[in-house]
């Protein structure tokens, strides 16, 4: 499969108690508007993970991926660090 420039992002799994699915949170650093301070902006993604690797804590590289469910559009690619 060609490599279409898929949107990566890299963060924490929370939770990885539901089937082939975990949810992962994915933290960046962004500047306030009026402000000017630098803020933490946290998102939570549903993230397909078929082979059941993800542990909570473990910090993981997600890609962007069809539709899988209602909520479901990322996949896990790979567990960079483990939290055992």
């Amino acid at each position: 499969m060609a490599d279409r420039h898929r949107k990566e992002r890299v963060g924490i799994v929370l939770s990885s108690k539901m089937q082939n699915t975990a949810i992962v949170q994915v933290t960046r650093l962004m500047q306030h508007p009026i402000f000017k301070k630098v803020v933490r902006r946290r998102k939570r993604y549903v993230v397909h993970d078929e082979k059941k690797v993800a542990k909570v804590g473990d910090k993981v590289r997600i890609i962007e991926t069809r539709p899988l469910s209602k909520s479901k559009r990322w996949q896990l690619t790979e567990v960079i660090t483990s939290s055992n």
